[in-house]
């Protein structure tokens, strides 16, 4: 959620999401996203949501402006959509949060900002950087491993004797 100050404030936030995106930062690294393109937060979101399904892990992503009133539609249980009021930025609400953060050690902020970035590694927060980041999130995903088909041969041995008993 969005505090009147642009603050940003989620249960999910202390020291379980392990992301805090800087979504216009992101989307300017984003091959096939455009700053102008008035989705082009939405297609970011949809591109988050498969990423964090993918590592499964959680985050939060923050814009600046948008729109305030439909954030939570936006939001589902990998991903918390954040839209910072007017006259605060996204790097000043990530900023002011990481200052503030109880255990900001286990937070990834991805950011293009310096100053954001600072506070970050002041606090103990890792940063990435956002062109890192995209290549990360249109990576491929890794193929899981096979799993194994078929029975053992103990295993088959097994059902055959317990199918050869009489019934009885």
């Amino acid at each position: 959620m969005i505090s009147q100050d642009g603050g940003l404030s989620h249960p999910c936030y202390n020291g379980r999401m392990p992301f805090l995106i800087d979504g216009h930062n992101v989307i300017g690294q984003m091959p096939g996203l455009r700053l102008d393109d008035p989705d082009d937060e939405q297609k970011l979101i949809e591109l988050l949501r498969a990423y964090l399904a993918r590592v499964k892990k959680t985050g939060t992503v923050v814009f600046d402006r948008g729109l305030p009133g439909g954030a939570g539609k936006w939001s589902n249980n990998l991903l918390e959509v954040k839209f910072v009021p007017r006259p605060k930025t996204a790097d000043e609400a990530i900023a002011d949060r990481l200052r503030k953060a109880h255990n900001p050690r286990g937070l990834i902020v991805v950011t293009s900002d310096a100053e954001v970035a600072r506070v970050a590694q002041h606090v103990g927060a890792q940063v990435r950087d956002s062109a890192t980041f995209a290549r990360e999130v249109l990576a491929a995903p890794v193929a899981p491993a096979k799993k194994e088909t078929g029975l053992s041969a103990g295993e088959v041995e097994e059902w055959e004797k317990l199918f050869k008993k009489p019934r009885g």
